[in-house]
């Protein structure tokens, strides 16, 4: 891959030596740590979007698969609960992948 597209920020002096200090210390160039921890924070601040995401899919789930039933003067068991608490635990991460993948054509 070609990288021909320069990002810059302006620094004290102070800054650029200490980046350039613990790129050395990483065995790493300044230019490619720096370029590491960007695209790091992007990934880590883009799974923290997904599992936020993905507990907000699964409050909404239980919501309606418990208070449907509720509503047309069903009762539901706790073993029932725990099934579905079950379910959603393992469907939520999904459907958040999803919408996220959705969201980023």
């Amino acid at each position: 891959m070609l990288r021909v597209f320069p990002v810059t920020t302006k620094l004290t002096k102070e800054e650029q030596k200490a980046i350039t200090a613990f790129a050395q210390s990483q065995g790493v160039a300044r230019g490619q740590w720096i370029r590491d921890v960007l695209l790091a924070e992007m990934q880590r601040a883009s799974l923290n979007h997904d599992a936020s995401l993905a507990e907000i899919l699964g409050v909404r789930l239980l919501l309606v698969n418990v208070l449907r039933p509720l509503a047309a003067g069903q009762k539901m068991s706790p073993e029932t609960f725990d099934k579905l608490l079950d379910e959603i635990s393992t469907t939520k991460h999904d459907l958040a992948g999803k919408l996220a993948a959705e969201r980023r054509r």
